[in-house]
């Protein structure tokens, strides 16, 4: 019996011991964090507004995704903020500004440092697929077929972008805000690709394929970026994540070529 007791004695200070390290290791974290006035301030800096103006309504610690930030509402004049500013760096991660006043619908949205404005609350569909084409780099005319349609993504009017280049033969997809115009997501992919097929060629080395992937997120260093090489029918192709500035970009890279086969980005607060 006694031994029974020790025994459960010895775990339970191992647990404590435990726990106690890992509140350790998250005090730790927390201690590297800008803190909550500092978002305050970031906010305001990006908004060009004066703190002392500022009345704030929210400025709390959020996670999503793994991603710490600070959370931050404030309202300047007839003007309402929203923020999430990360936690370590203290970079705007996301921002939305509307009128605080009922009746004007004047809105500008920022994710990942592109900033968009968009007067009278909406966008057409014309104006949709122009903003997919425009960042794809894509011109109307080099298009075999493009549509757009209206829908819905988490109760969020969105319209749904799609059009085929034939000359690369790439398909895109891309979702974007009906109220802002701002890209929620996008994703090509290299369809039916007829590069490089052999399976006993030289592969790049995988330094050259992170730099590759690396050049399509302008910021974004190693440290972002994770990769594994696999084998899919036969054909060896580069599997990788960046996690960059808010936004989670997901790719295959033909292990041959360096041809980028699927590329697809979301806000982690999507």
């Amino acid at each position: 019996m006694k031994k029974h007791m020790m025994m459960f004695a010895v775990s339970a200070a191992l647990a404590a011991m435990l726990a106690g390290c890992g509140q350790t290791t998250q005090r730790s974290a927390q201690m590297n964090y800008i803190g909550a006035e500092a978002a305050k301030n970031m906010a305001t800096t990006d908004a060009q507004v004066q703190a002392s103006d500022a009345v704030f309504t929210q400025a709390s610690l959020s996670e999503k995704n793994g991603t710490m930030y600070y959370d931050v509402e404030f309202t300047a004049g007839d003007m309402a903020y929203t923020y999430a500013i990360d936690a370590l760096t203290g970079a705007v991660i996301e921002s939305n500004s509307g009128a605080a006043q009922a009746g004007d619908t004047s809105t500008t949205t920022q994710t990942g440092g592109a900033q968009s404005g968009v007067q009278g609350g909406s966008i057409d569909e014309a104006a949709a697929k122009q903003i997919a084409l425009d960042h794809a780099g894509v011109s109307e005319g080099d298009t075999a077929f493009l549509m757009s349609k209206a829908d819905y993504d988490d109760g969020v009017a969105v319209y749904d972008v799609e059009f085929y280049v034939a000359s690369t033969n790439t398909e895109y997809d891309y979702e974007i805000d009906a109220a802002t115009g701002e890209i929620r997501s996008y994703d090509y992919d290299a369809e039916n690709y007829s590069g490089t097929q052999s399976t006993t060629g030289e592969t790049k080395a995988e330094a050259e394929i992170r730099q590759i992937a690396l050049a399509k997120v302008p910021g974004a260093t190693d440290k972002d970026i994770q990769l594994t090489l696999d084998r899919d029918d036969g054909k060896l192709r580069y599997e990788g994540k960046i996690i960059y500035d808010g936004t989670e970009y997901e790719f295959e890279i033909d292990a041959y070529s360096g041809a980028i086969l699927e590329w697809d980005a979301e806000s982690v607060f999507s």
